[in-house]
């Protein structure tokens, strides 16, 4: 058996990776550590860590009660560290996405719909955050998520700052 030893990194206890570049311009790609993104994110920022055309990756720093939110279109997230609850609500009135808007948007006050339960989540579970519906996560203390969307206008691409250049 060969010596390889797998390392479960954690907002904690990260080790910051790096990327090889075999004769090319290390600009060409785009390498992050998630968990050193989260140590510098505030609470419920989207900070995006990949990026395939309108399709994002963000890494979201879990600490305390985020605002309701909702999305035209499915999400999931994926919990890398820590432990959130994700409590799901149908919108009332007037707090729907509208049709066709990408990304996650802010709903104003809480939702006027039916609570539909909640979720609740530790280390590499994989929750749906259901196209129409109003979520709002808990942590009680601070986390790490990966989910999976479509760029918005509450995403926030940092590349200068989280991007190995050399």
């Amino acid at each position: 058996m060969s010596g390889f030893v797998t390392r479960f990194g954690s907002l904690a206890a990260f080790e910051r990776g790096r990327v090889e570049v075999i004769d090319d311009d290390p600009r060409h790609y785009a390498f992050s550590n998630m968990f050193q993104v989260a140590s510098q994110a505030g609470p419920w920022e989207q900070v995006a860590v990949g990026q395939n055309r309108q399709y994002v990756l963000e890494v979201v720093r879990a600490e305390g009660t985020s605002p309701w939110r909702t999305c035209a279109h499915d999400q999931s997230a994926l919990i890398m560290d820590g432990q959130v609850t994700v409590e799901l609500a149908q919108p009332g009135p007037h707090q729907q996405a509208p049709a066709g808007q990408e990304g996650s948007l802010a709903v104003q006050g809480e939702p006027g719909g039916v609570r539909m339960g909640r979720v609740v989540a530790g280390r590499g579970h994989l929750v749906l955050l259901p196209a129409g519906a109003c979520y709002r996560m808990v942590a009680p203390s601070p986390g790490v998520m990966l989910i999976q969307t479509i760029a918005g206008v509450d995403t926030q691409f940092r590349w200068a700052q989280i991007c190995q250049t050399s």
